[in-house]
């Protein structure tokens, strides 16, 4: 008797074949049949008019402080992910010492914007070493599998103390510190090395993050560590990642692919449309494909959809903050602040208003409205220029400022406006498009749990599904095979995570039954539920009916059945015997 069978269900099996009919026989937590299955089962899911997938595999998150309080993981869990890894960028909570906490806390604060009053009051801090970290986070039962990476900036943090946050050179001795701390962390299950040299990283201080000015030997004699244990990834946010180095940002290349050749491992790196070069994502792609032929793997890790910020009442950056007839709005409750700012006269007085912006975002924004865009209650992350807020006002005959501030009061005044800052030079997703069928393309940069106050990227796996496979209208559309393919085996195989990412005997049975006709994204929303009242954005989705790991079901119809099977993932996983 099988522990579960899966009927009928349209099965995506994540190799990129076509799909097929069929059902999927579960055992003590693995696939053991496909096709048409007979006998018994202790329990049994319908599946006919759903598609059948295999879980997510999230490569790159932000977790590393939510793991500890947070069993669900969300926002991920409501989308489709059955495994995640974090400890991307170089930012991290182990090595530390108890005089480091808050360095690292204020860190991971200042570079991914997660509360850090949340961070204090959550993390119990039960390590000092890396190994330590991880046996903490092996002891959590958890609705999906979790996998780590050792981060530069706590190494660098750890071995080389101030000299290190100051991004000093690191002498041999240096080197031969975080070396060994990165070799301990490998041997006790992570997957890889993580490290960040965009200038766009910067600590609360304002300075570079650790790790950013590192030169070749601390970079190599790091690296060399995954060469002699064979196992591992090197991954980075490389400098030009944001587009404020175009130059660097092809001088990166080079000792990636050096990197790569000499110890045999794959590094992979963030790569996103930018301003500043609109097409030097294709001369990465294609640099990372002639490296091939010299022994390299480079892979470069992308984001399915526009990046970058959201603004309105509910977030972080919305440029009437500013204004003296606001700010003696800021302090009322929600509701009854959007009532005020509807009335005529603070309309008008706002919008008299002129200043001189103190923050450099909310000038940009206001020197942008052709990269304003409402996002609508059914978001739309691939907008024209007509539907800009210069677009509107175009086409309205008003002034952009009037536009914006009337947008902002929609939904409520729970409307938000996508500011793309990458990704979408051309005004559309067409570079998407192609950097998703490239070979050597990796989908990534969902940044799970980070950017709390800005975006809710962690939804992208949705987004996939119900825009790029069913809804895109500006362009072709791609085959729900090829996305599912991304998102789970290829996603899967990077990390040497090959025990999961098909539907085939022998894998883990992480699953997902999904009503490909309504999935969906939902508005992003501000919630205050993080420790000590944090807050955070939050993207609800609709149209997935299961969730399974390890053939559990730990959601259901968007919400967690309170089943906890996911643990740490610690080091690669082997793929089942033919």
């Amino acid at each position: 008797m099988f522990d579960l069978i899966v009927r009928g269900g349209l099965i995506i099996d994540g190799s990129g074949g076509p799909p097929r009919q069929g059902d999927v026989a579960v055992s003590d937590g693995r696939i053991v049949a496909l096709g048409s299955v007979e006998g018994e089962a202790r329990e049994e899911i319908d599946a006919r008019g759903l598609a059948v997938t295999p879980g997510f595999v999230d490569i790159h998150t932000h977790y590393d402080g939510q793991v500890t309080w947070d069993a669900h993981l969300t926002p991920s869990c409501w989308h489709g992910v059955t495994t995640v890894v974090f400890g991307n960028c170089g930012v991290g909570f182990a090595p530390v010492r108890p005089n480091e906490r808050d360095y690292l806390i204020s860190l991971m604060e200042a570079v991914e914007d997660i509360p850090g009053t949340a961070l204090a009051e959550g993390i119990e801090w039960e390590w000092e070493t890396f190994p330590e970290f991880m046996d903490a986070v092996g002891k959590r039962s958890l609705g999906m599998d979790v996998a780590a990476q050792v981060p530069h900036g706590a190494v660098r943090t750890y071995v080389m103390g101030k000299r290190g946050a100051e991004n000093e050179p690191a002498t041999p001795e240096d080197i031969e510190g975080m070396a060994a701390i990165v070799r301990d962390g490998m041997k006790a299950g992570a997957l890889g090395f993580s490290t960040s040299r965009t200038l766009m990283h910067k600590a609360a201080s304002g300075d570079p993050m650790p790790g950013t000015f590192a030169a070749e030997d601390e970079l190599f004699g790091i690296g060399r560590v995954l060469g002699d244990l064979g196992t591992g990834i090197f991954e980075l946010a490389p400098l030009g990642a944001a587009g404020e180095d175009v130059i660097g940002a092809r001088k990166e290349m080079d000792w990636m692919c050096r990197l790569s050749a000499e110890i045999g491992r794959p590094v992979s790196f963030a790569m996103l449309q930018v301003d500043a070069e609109p097409t030097l994502w294709r001369d990465l792609l294609d640099e990372s494909q002639k490296a091939v032929a010299e022994g390299a793997q480079v892979y470069p890790q992308t984001a399915g959809r526009p990046f970058g910020m959201l603004v309105g009442h509910q977030t972080e950056y919305h440029p009437f903050r500013d204004r003296p007839s606001y700010e003696g709005l800021m302090d009322l409750p929600f509701d009854e602040r959007i009532a005020r700012l509807g009335e005529p006269s603070v309309r008008e007085a706002i919008l008299s208003e002129k200043v001189d912006y103190e923050d450099p975002m909310s000038a940009y924004v206001m020197a942008s409205f052709h990269k304003l865009f409402p996002l609508g209650a059914k978001p739309n992350y691939e907008p024209s220029h007509e539907e800009s807020v210069a677009g509107i006002a175009e086409r309205e005959g008003r002034s952009p400022e009037e536009v914006l501030y009337d947008c902002m009061l929609g939904q409520d005044g729970r409307e938000l406006l996508l500011f793309p800052l990458l990704n979408y030079s051309d005004g559309n997703c067409d570079p998407i498009y192609e950097m998703i069928h490239h070979p050597r393309a990796v989908l990534g940069l969902g940044d799970g749990g980070a950017h709390c106050g800005i975006i809710c990227d962690a939804s992208i796996p949705t987004f996939m599904l119900s825009h790029w496979v069913r809804d895109r209208e500006r362009g072709p559309k791609l085959p729900v095979e090829l996305v599912v393919q991304r998102m789970t085996s290829d996603a899967a195989n990077l990390y040497g995570l090959r025990d999961r990412g098909l539907i085939a005997p022998g894998y883990k049975a992480d699953l997902n039954l999904i009503d490909l006709a309504t999935v969906g994204l939902q508005l992003p929303e501000m919630v205050f539920d993080l420790p000590a009242g944090g807050r955070r954005l939050i993207q609800r989705a609709d149209g997935y009916r299961y969730t399974l790991v390890s053939g559990q079901v730990t959601m259901r119809d968007g919400e967690p059945t309170g089943v906890l099977p996911g643990r740490l993932v610690r080091g690669e996983q082997t793929a089942p015997a033919a």
